[in-house]
């Protein structure tokens, strides 16, 4: 194993339980219940969907809603998210490892490159990396494997020299497109997605020492 790739949001970074919660609130207020399921399919993991949960609310509610306040409101969420990033658990303590074990890392994200890199600035997580690959430079995002195929140009390695770490159904099925090992970690979102298909499942990235992880896929 030479390099590990890590997804951004909702698995270093806690953004995907913050902005659904905010949802959920929207929703509620109008009688509506939010739906997740089709988030979790359509949106998260990905930039690619066709689903606008405003435009979706207001279909199913029948209401005239105020959506300029609706999209104050989230962007409101995401300027809290900017000023308090939250780290997921363990996040850190595995940069550190991977770091001391002499291992290449990359994030590998369909968010853009000014979130991903502002956002592990303040974490004090940029330094750990040495490539950043976002949904700039694909034509296409997750679940496509584009991303990971130009992460792994970018390094120059073949997909069996990396590990990819993963928190939703579409990133894992975009970097197992591009050939590449995939360990699971759902977060309190992603979890509701079932099973995640990936080679290992983790309850975090804290459950066990990256070297006790990366001794389950030696040859």
């Amino acid at each position: 194993m030479k390099a590990l790739l890590f997804d951004f949001d909702g698995l270093l970074m806690d953004t995907e339980s913050p902005l659904v919660d905010t949802w959920r609130r929207i929703y509620h207020r109008h009688g509506v219940e939010f739906p997740l399921q089709t988030w979790i399919e359509q949106v998260v993991g990905s930039t690619d969907h066709p689903f606008d949960p405003a435009a979706h609310l207001a279909e199913t509610s029948g209401l005239a809603l105020d959506m300029k306040a609706i999209q104050e409101e989230v962007k409101r969420q995401e300027l809290e998210l900017r000023q308090h990033p939250l780290p997921m658990v363990g996040s850190r303590e595995i940069l550190a490892e991977a770091k001391r074990l002499g291992l290449r890392q990359a994030v590998v994200s369909s968010s853009s490159h000014e979130w991903v890199e502002s956002n592990l600035e303040k974490l004090g997580m940029k330094p750990f990396f040495e490539n950043f690959t976002c949904r700039e430079d694909a034509m296409r995002t997750k679940p496509a494997p584009d991303l990971y195929l130009k992460a792994l140009d970018r390094l120059g390695l073949l997909a069996e020299d990396c590990l990819v770490f993963e928190d939703s159904p579409n990133g894992i099925r975009a970097a197992h497109e591009a050939g590449i090992r995939v360990v699971g970690v759902p977060n309190p979102i992603t979890i509701h997605a079932g099973p995640l298909q990936a080679d290992v499942v983790l309850s975090s990235l804290a459950e066990i020492s990256l070297e006790a992880l990366l001794a389950r896929f030696d040859d």
